[in-house]
């Protein structure tokens, strides 16, 4: 089967821009939603919600798409590494770190995504610059772990190292999904992936987490729905789809413009401190991504 013809310029700016407002807006939008929801519950209700709307969207979007079926394997890959053990990270840690600064020790996925594709993805090898861009970025979550969560407390600090672990996962399982996923349909790819990963965080929510204390007020379920359909479904059926045609490490410029976005909501609406720190260390990312992914 032959590639499928790419998208044009003005369609991928214009769904990269969609991207950023929406997934700008997600962490903000989860913080809400853990004031009344355990933080795995929440998260696998987010990513089961997502999933059975892709079902009924699925057939209808993958004759408009095309692309092969995708092997089993590759949606266990994709289920458990980019939605699973990335999103359970996030959602946990966020139960402590603001909304706003958990984003920024996010952006550092397409720094890792970078190092990570140098060594599996031909055609998109770092050069020395690249390299210290990488070694600049990791210093701005540095600067960011030793004041801003620092001052919050251990806890913070823990919370902080086991965020990390999301954009690490998702590099990992991006980088496998672009060496091998090249002609796969995204909407089946991403539905089949998001039940696994719903069934995961399931069967860790369940064991830990009390459904009997759930709190399923307006806010609650307004960020199940909001992140589930908006989110999620959207979200990724998008973003998967442009990997099919766009690079890697490339596409993951979306992590320059959401961590701005999410640290402008978190303060003008929850009110999360905006430190010098904040900014020093959210420079220091940004920057470090710009001379990672500069070709």
């Amino acid at each position: 089967m032959d590639r499928p013809a790419g998208p044009g310029r003005l369609t991928v700016i214009v769904t990269l821009v969609l991207l950023c407002a929406i997934w700008g807006s997600t962490w903000l939008v989860i913080k809400t939603g853990l004031r009344e929801l355990p933080p795995l519950t929440a998260a696998a209700a987010r990513f089961t919600l997502a999933a059975l709307v892709l079902a009924l969207l699925a057939p209808f979007l993958h004759r408009r798409e095309g692309g092969e079926r995708p092997p089993p394997w590759l949606a266990i890959a994709m289920g458990t590494l980019n939605f699973a053990i990335s999103y359970g990270a996030i959602y946990l840690a966020e139960t402590v770190v603001p909304s706003g600064v958990a984003s920024v020790l996010w952006a550092v996925f397409p720094l890792l995504t970078g190092a990570i594709a140098h060594r599996w993805l031909p055609g998109e090898r770092l050069r020395p610059r690249q390299w210290a861009g990488l070694l600049l970025g990791l210093g701005g979550v540095a600067v960011l772990f030793v004041t801003d969560l620092r001052a919050i407390g251990p806890e913070a600090l823990a919370a902080g190292a086991l965020l990390l672990l999301s954009p690490l996962s998702a590099a990992v399982g991006q980088v496998v999904i672009k060496r091998h996923g090249t002609r796969v349909s995204a909407t089946l790819l991403n539905r089949n992936g998001m039940l696994v990963g719903a069934t995961v965080l399931w069967l860790a929510a369940l064991p830990t987490e009390s459904l009997a204390d759930l709190s399923l007020g307006p806010a609650a379920i307004g960020s199940v729905l909001y992140l589930a359909v908006v989110g999620t479904a959207v979200t990724f059926g998008l973003y998967y789809w442009l990997l099919r045609f766009v690079s890697a490490s490339r596409l993951s410029l979306i992590a320059y413009v959401t961590p701005a976005i999410a640290l402008w909501l978190g303060w003008a609406v929850e009110g999360e401190p905006l430190a010098l720190t904040t900014l020093l260390g959210t420079s220091l990312v940004l920057l470090g991504i710009a001379g990672a992914l500069r070709r």
